[in-house]
């Protein structure tokens, strides 16, 4: 095992090439948002843009913004199996019990993906929340699976990293309960502060649930499920609802 000072090095380096560097791009993002000279409100926040008005040029680019995202997922992996923590049963990724992880996925995702609507529609009304477009695509053959690509992608970055790796290394660092939980929301909240206040919350609401059931159950596969259903729904979804529903949404 590596020392103290060995492992807080890990850990930064691990971030600043991943999600810790995102959320520092979502503080410029939000700072630069604030200071537009219009509200919040009235500006918009993103996700899977097009990359190109080439098809097959964006699908290229679409693909490879995917694999390269995953790879600080496979460096957290090695360097937890650098320590001898297998990865499998120290993460719980693994597929030794899809029925559970399904199960217990898919009730995460539903209790809180209600809620997280609500909380997206309040923030909305108070101007604490960009307009968030969730896909925007041209309209390709490709679109769709590489969309659910996309989901799935962030959902393996994100619990990986801010869930699994995090919180394994804080534990061998050998924080308190409550400040391993606290860094962990705290992180995924900072890296959705381009959509705004609302944002920030809900993610690190988000972000202590998934962190105290990884301590519970010791499995980040059902964190993946959730993650994975919650993202398709929205990025699928608004592709292929009719604008007359998104515009009533």
């Amino acid at each position: 095992m590596a020392t103290r000072r060995q492992l807080g090095w890990e850990i930064a380096i691990v971030l600043l090439l991943s999600l810790g560097q995102s959320a520092v791009y979502a503080v410029v993002s939000l700072v630069a948002k604030l200071t537009a000279g219009r509200p919040l409100s009235q500006q918009t926040a993103t996700l899977n843009p097009s990359q190109s008005v080439r098809p097959y040029l964006d699908l290229t680019y679409q693909l490879l913004g995917i694999f390269f995202a995953l790879v600080p997922v496979l460096l957290a992996l090695y360097l937890l199996t650098r320590d001898r923590l297998e990865p499998g049963r120290t993460l719980g990724i693994d597929f030794r019990r899809p029925g559970s992880d399904l199960g217990w996925g898919t009730s995460l995702a539903a209790g809180i993906g209600i809620p997280g609507l609500l909380l997206v529609y309040a923030a909305a009304k108070l101007g604490l929340n960009a307009q968030i477009i969730p896909a925007a695509l041209n309209p390709v053959w490709w679109a769709i699976p590489v969309l659910i690509l996309s989901a799935i992608q962030n959902a393996v970055l994100e619990e990986v990293i801010v869930v699994g790796y995090l919180v394994t290394r804080l534990k061998n660092l050998g924080w308190q309960l409550w400040w391993i939980v606290a860094a962990s929301a705290v992180l995924r909240g900072s890296y959705h502060l381009y959509q705004g206040f609302g944002a920030f919350v809900g993610n690190a609401v988000m972000g202590v649930i998934f962190s105290l059931f990884f301590l519970k159950k010791g499995r980040v596969m059902p964190l993946i499920v959730a993650h994975s259903i919650l993202d398709i729904a929205a990025f699928v979804g608004y592709t292929l609802l009719p604008p007359s529903w998104l515009n009533w949404l």
